[in-house]
């Protein structure tokens, strides 16, 4: 596994995750109480073994600059590193123009390292993957140029991804980017269609000899799925992928093929109940492949007080360290570092980000609150939506998000 570079794409605005991109990219979005979106393609890499890896950052940088500083630093070697490499202009006044552009202005990065293949992967999806077994996928077609890592999605879901055609040999034969209509299901299963990961294995010298050409055409987006793929697979030399045969010692049948999309509240409130469940569909446990984050030095969780109608308790929920449950009672929710539920309280159904505190006699349902947020004794959220939707960002699937700091029910 010599001679591997790996680019992680990690600038992404996420819009559709406001308001809880309005201070941070979107792949330092906390998630799951301990990590943030980033830890995982981190881990993915770091656990694949392959440490020589830069982060692309552009927009809203700082949260992610700063978790990375705290955990994912590599000192001592000078062959592995975790380097965070913000927009810099290279090629010009402007920022990252595409997924292609933001390679191209590091071109000079990749070129320095002399690399014979390098990965560019996505850094907002929650997953587990063994990168070394898609470049020895990649190794094991000789004229393979680019190799693309594909996973089935429902056909409802096409336009949000780019739609791949494959021949019996896993060569690439066709490829809709964000097709809005008609797109080509999986031959056999109908209903279904191929899906871009937007992970990437590139010989490196195709890489920059695309990245090349693709700046100089007027009409390019310098995107990687409308441009770069397309004008690779019509010379026949992409592969694909099947990312649901990728394994991992330790995890369960059940887990092969996880993968998910956080780009929206809905989907992001969804990955995170997932964890939820009694046999999850992604195992944060599996001792063989650790789930490395920042953690604060916090005191383990207290749960206090056991009275009628004051019992401090946590029923298929996480609960992370520093938090205290003060005879107040959660269910089915997620509490990141340093929450406090007062007594009387019932959290339901929801993802608290960190720093939380929740005054007594409160009703919480369905929600996610970011960081710092602090809510007035016998407040309610979740249970009138209508109402909710006057003070608070609800998404189409009914989640109440409250933004990082906000302080609800004091103005009453």
């Amino acid at each position: 596994m010599s001679g591997i570079l790996s680019m992680i794409l990690a600038g992404g605005e996420g819009t559709r995750l406001a308001p809880l991109t309005s201070v941070r990219a979107k792949p330092a979005v906390p998630f799951g109480g301990n990590y943030r979106i980033i830890d995982f393609v981190l881990n993915n890499f770091v656990n694949s073994d392959l440490l020589q890896i830069f982060v692309l950052t552009q927009f809203k940088s700082h949260s992610l600059m700063k978790h990375m500083s705290r955990r994912w630093r590599v000192t001592g070697l000078t062959n592995r590193f975790i380097d965070p490499i913000p927009a810099q202009m290279q090629m010009g006044k402007h920022w990252y123009q595409g997924t292609a552009d933001a390679i191209y202005q590091n071109i000079e990065l990749v070129e320095g390292m002399d690399p014979e293949v390098v990965c560019v992967f996505g850094g907002d999806h929650i997953y587990k993957m063994d990168v070394r077994q898609m470049i020895e996928f990649h190794r094991s077609h000789d004229d393979a140029r680019l190799t693309v890592a594909a996973i089935p999605v429902p056909v409802e879901q096409a336009d949000q991804f780019g739609i791949i055609e494959i021949d019996a040999n896993h060569k690439m034969i066709g490829f809709q980017e964000k097709p809005k209509s008609n797109p080509k299901t999986i031959p056999g299963r109908p209903g279904w269609v191929l899906a871009s990961m937007g992970n990437y294995v590139f010989e490196a010298d195709t890489l920059v000899s695309s990245l090349r050409a693709d700046a100089e055409r007027p009409d390019s987006i310098h995107d990687f799925g409308h441009n770069i793929i397309p004008e690779l697979f019509e010379a026949g030399v992409v592969y694909v992928y099947d990312f649901s045969t990728n394994t991992i010692r330790g995890e369960a049948e059940h887990t092969s093929g996880y993968w998910r999309d956080v780009g929206t509240i809905d989907s992001l409130f969804e990955a995170n109940m997932d964890l939820l469940a009694v046999t999850p569909p992604i195992d944060l446990y599996n001792r063989h492949w650790p789930l490395r984050s920042h953690h604060p030095a916090v005191p383990p969780a207290k749960f206090v007080h056991d009275e009628a109608n004051r019992t401090g308790q946590a029923i298929s929920s996480m609960i992370s360290g520093g938090c205290i449950i003060s005879g107040g009672s959660v269910h089915q929710s997620i509490l990141g570092h340093n929450s406090h539920i007062h007594s009387y309280t019932t959290v339901e159904d929801s993802v608290l980000m960190g720093g939380n505190d929740i005054g007594r006699g409160c009703r919480i349902r369905r929600a996610i609150l970011d960081k710092n947020v602090t809510i007035a004794p016998g407040t309610v959220i979740g249970e009138d939506l209508e109402q909710d939707r006057q003070r608070f960002h609800v998404s189409p699937g009914g989640v109440v998000v409250i933004p990082k700091g906000a302080r609800v029910g004091f103005d009453d």
